[in-house]
């Protein structure tokens, strides 16, 4: 079984930044991919940003955030970091952590656990 804390979210204005961690339980990179989707009022979950950190580093990005956001990952290897830069009030959302065995790009129904949510406001 497999925790994900997740922390960071917040208001901001457009263009400011912020950054979302998500704290897993045990060593999670040796076999799970770890990533982000979010969700709009009245819109479908969707990706964001995901990645795999097994002996290596791949990292995917939606087109919508692509250039705006980097993820990175901590050395103990259970933390995923998203750093958001630019924001838009396009970005409001709440932001789901999400880890999928041996995974580095999943779809939400493919996703093993799931954080609770941290909501993302975007103000003009």
């Amino acid at each position: 079984q497999v925790q994900l804390v997740e922390s960071g979210g917040g208001l901001v204005q457009a263009g400011g930044s912020l950054r979302l961690s998500c704290a897993a339980s045990g060593r999670t990179f040796s076999t799970y991919g770890l990533g982000w989707f979010r969700q709009a009022p009245g819109g479908e979950r969707e990706f964001v940003a995901s990645g795999n950190w097994n002996g290596g580093s791949i990292t995917y990005y939606a087109d919508s955030v692509k250039g705006r956001f980097s993820l990175s990952a901590d050395s103990a290897g259970n933390t995923v970091y998203l750093e958001m830069n630019s924001l838009k009030p396009e970005d409001t959302a709440v932001y789901y952590c999400a880890a999928a065995r041996y995974r580095s790009r999943w779809s939400p129904a493919e996703s093993n656990y799931w954080g609770q949510g941290t909501q993302v406001t975007v103000s003009s």
